[in-house]
């Protein structure tokens, strides 16, 4: 006879398969691969909400202690002496090559994952290293505050290092002022905007600086074309991208409610959507068969101002602050809920700032995180490689 703990168990598998199993698309290379990396990733998103749902911890404290595992020491090598240090109290890892040069590069990386992440994970390491020794650059890898311990705007600590650096590491290290890059994939490439933004902008600040976007994360809305044809995308689902989301933004629990419903932002930001209409913003090949609905304004009962703000949304910025801005490198892949965030490369076309963009059909959000063995997967090998040789061929 079967007893009641076997079928709670095989009542739990069930419930677990059905959470965790996403097809993968059939033109996505290593594939079972892939299939299995996403159901561990799933898997631990599940298993987090579990513990949260019956107060063990936080999805978002279990998530990171797991990321905690992938953390590697600050060792040099035969080419790069990797240091961590701190810049305006703000943790950093910096990357020197051993060669010298005599007006070095300058990269400032900024890593995704708002709620958890580190550049001494694994892959940003290997990124960071690679970058600094192929390009004799100084590399900075920020280490931002993380939600739960800070909310918005992460913004603050980016430009507190961007600053310093412009101003203290540039002359330290002899870097050439016209070959400054900031680079950043997900949220790491919202905040690089953001800064990015704020730096071009700010008249006291004469340094240009280039910037890189892998799949970023740049406005805060659910309900594009890329958001519902990969809800339930590899990796990342559009659930879990807006409940962690609404953890950066406020406690309020009615706000990740308010966002699947296209509900969540208020009567003042009705001027705002010109700049994130991807009717016409986003190219044909991208808007499908898909319709535009206009948001429900004004239900949340709250104010939060940061919903409008160009700092968590940098869509939002006007033209008149984005024409300032330098060469801009955009990478974005078609499997990934936010691949409609690429519309930003449409904003800055239209006020004449040049744009290089690349597409990668077979591409996933959060590929670059799998490109040491042995998760080695070759669409992170080929954003590695992109975003490298473009740095190399542009900074």
């Amino acid at each position: 006879m079967i007893g009641p703990k076997v079928i709670c168990f095989g009542l739990f598998c069930v419930l677990f398969a059905s959470q965790s199993y996403t097809p993968i698309p059939g033109n996505v290379e290593d594939c079972w691969k892939v299939m299995a990396l996403d159901v561990v990733a799933k898997m631990c998103i599940f298993t987090g909400i579990c513990f949260e749902n019956i107060g063990i911890m936080r999805c978002e404290e279990f998530i990171s202690m797991i990321f905690r595992l992938d953390y590697t020491q600050p060792l040099p090598d035969e080419y790069v002496t990797v240091t961590d240090t701190a810049f305006t109290g703000i943790p950093v890892r910096l990357y020197l090559p051993k060669r010298k040069s005599e007006a070095p590069r300058a990269v400032i990386y900024i890593h995704g994952g708002v709620c958890f992440g580190s550049v001494k994970q694994t892959a940003y390491n290997f990124l960071n290293r690679q970058t600094a020794n192929k390009l004799d650059a100084v590399v900075v890898g920020l280490d931002y505050r993380l939600v739960p311990q800070h909310h918005f705007p992460a913004f603050e600590d980016s430009l507190a290092v961007v600053k310093f650096l412009l101003d203290k590491i540039l002359m330290k290290y002899g870097v050439d002022p016209t070959q400054i890059s900031i680079a950043g994939d997900g949220s790491g490439g919202n905040l690089a905007a953001a800064v990015t933004q704020q730096v071009q902008n700010d008249l006291e600040i004469k340094h240009k600086i280039k910037v890189v976007f892998l799949y970023p994360h740049l406005i805060a809305d659910f309900y594009g074309p890329s958001h519902r044809e990969n809800e339930y995308g590899v990796f990342l689902t559009r659930d879990t991208s807006i409940k962690f989301l609404s953890l950066y933004l406020t406690k309020d629990e009615t706000l990740p409610q308010a966002m699947k419903r296209k509900q969540h932002m208020p009567l003042e930001s009705r001027h705002l959507f010109k700049f994130v209409n991807w009717t016409t913003l986003l190219p044909k090949k991208c808007r499908k068969t898909y319709v535009y609905t206009e948001p429900i304004l004004g239900r949340i009962n709250y104010s939060l101002p940061a919903l409008m703000d160009i700092r968590l949304s940098p869509l939002l910025a006007s033209d008149s602050q984005l024409q300032d801005l330098l060469l801009t490198y955009i990478i974005t892949c078609e499997h990934d809920i936010l691949r409609d965030n690429g519309m930003y490369v449409s904003r800055l076309q239209n006020v004449g700032v040049q744009v290089a963009h690349e597409h990668i059909e077979n591409g996933f959000r959060g590929a670059l995180s799998f490109v040491t063995s042995p998760l080695y997967l070759h669409p992170g090998h080929r954003i590695r490689d992109m975003y490298i040789s473009w740095l190399e061929n542009n900074l």
